[in-house]
């Protein structure tokens, strides 16, 4: 039976049978060795990557989005003469220059039509060639086909991971929404009781050691699911023995008055990456990738409440020391009608799945063969063609 530690806030519930919170945004981390990281972020609600990327320069973009397009003169920023950034994410311009961020425009999972949250997450998640093909999480896959890769601990505070992690792999789960506030007498009475058992002693002891960083990471923080104080957190478990991490912002789901809801979520990204470049050090950023998916993308026109729909081709983030960023990537389909997914959605060029293969083979040495029969069954994969790698 697979072990699960929990956090000291909920360790006592465990024991007490007593109800967890419920959980907000999961973190999950996997031990494997090596010097290398990679974190995974799923942009929960579809990320609408032509508002965050936009192709300015290409005078349809106005055309069907009159109220949300922008050009340099009203606040975008310029990346490379054609797309330009979102002014939201302008603390992310230094990565940009400095070669550590970059942007896959036109991918997708195989996921077509239907739209739905729920599908499209699900296959982004599993990595399958369509819906409920698979039934485990890619990168909990991947950590069985990282060579000399060694069972990591398992946490698990609100029953499951996130279905990317979720598998045969045990993985550690921690939740920012879980606090029962133990007293130091309860502390000392469950370490004596538990001190005669070796693995639950030392589960106790590693969960009461976790909780007090996160203690200290999220004091003074607003909310305990903000981005900043989760990757902060997240930054601290790659310092040790953790090597993969992924957790989740939502918010994406832009149908109506896109221009402002769409600021909260932005902030919320732009503040993580950020804070995992800063609290993981020049060192360790210099071995780590991060990777910002989606489950699909959004219509190419606004709609009638200045929003956007749910489309197909959408937007990854590439990010670390790792990258090789300062680049918009992907074969741009164009924004004539006649180049649109059915006359409504940017056309996927490319498959995200492919970037994710790119990614773990660079960091973790997978092999093709293992990417894409055990990781990505039935991937079309060329390794050679990933611009955005290092090396």
């Amino acid at each position: 039976m697979e072990k699960f530690l929990l956090s000291r806030r909920m360790f006592l519930a465990s024991a007490c049978c007593a109800a967890a919170s419920p959980l907000i945004t999961p973190m999950s981390f996997a031990a494997a060795p090596g010097e290398n990281r990679m974190v995974t972020i799923v942009l929960r609600g579809a990320l609408d990557g032509l508002h965050l990327v936009q192709p300015y320069a290409d005078p349809l973009l106005k055309q069907y989005r009159p109220d949300l397009a922008l050009d340099p003169a009203s606040g975008l920023i310029d990346l490379d003469g054609y797309f330009g950034l979102h002014p939201t994410a302008a603390d992310l311009l230094p990565l940009w220059k400095s070669g550590e961020l970059g942007f896959i425009h036109a991918v997708s999972t195989p996921y077509r039509d239907a739209r739905s949250h729920f599908d499209g997450q699900d296959i982004l998640e599993t990595g399958g060639e369509h819906v409920a093909a698979e039934d485990t999480g890619w990168l909990n896959r991947a950590l069985s086909s990282i060579p000399r890769s060694r069972s990591s601990k398992a946490i698990d505070v609100n029953a499951s991971a996130e279905l990317i992690l979720t598998g045969p792999n045990p993985v550690d789960v921690w939740s920012t929404q879980s606090d029962l506030n133990i007293e130091p007498d309860e502390l000392t009475f469950f370490s004596r009781l538990y001190k005669n058992d070796p693995a639950f002693a030392k589960a106790f002891g590693e969960a009461v050691g976790a909780d007090t960083d996160a203690d200290n990471v999220f004091n003074g923080e607003q909310r305990k699911d903000d981005p900043a104080g989760i990757a902060k957190l997240t930054a601290g478990m790659l310092k040790g023995d953790y090597r993969i991490a992924n957790f989740s912002i939502g918010g994406w789901d832009t149908h109506i008055g896109q221009r402002n809801i769409f600021n909260r979520p932005l902030k919320g990204l732009v503040r993580a990456i950020t804070a995992l470049k800063a609290d993981l050090g020049p060192d360790l950023w210099s071995k780590t990738a991060i990777l910002a998916i989606t489950e699909f993308g959004r219509t190419v026109r606004q709609n009638g409440s200045k929003g956007t729909d749910h489309g197909t081709g959408g937007l990854a983030i590439v990010a670390g020391g790792a990258i090789r960023g300062g680049k918009v990537y992907g074969k741009w389909p164009g924004l004539k009608d006649a180049q649109l997914f059915e006359s409504r959605d940017l056309m996927a060029t490319g498959d995200v799945r492919e970037v994710a293969a790119a990614l773990l083979n660079a960091q973790f040495d997978i092999s093709a063969g293992d990417l894409t029969s055990k990781v990505f069954p039935g991937l079309s994969l060329d390794l050679r063609g990933q611009a955005f790698l290092r090396g």
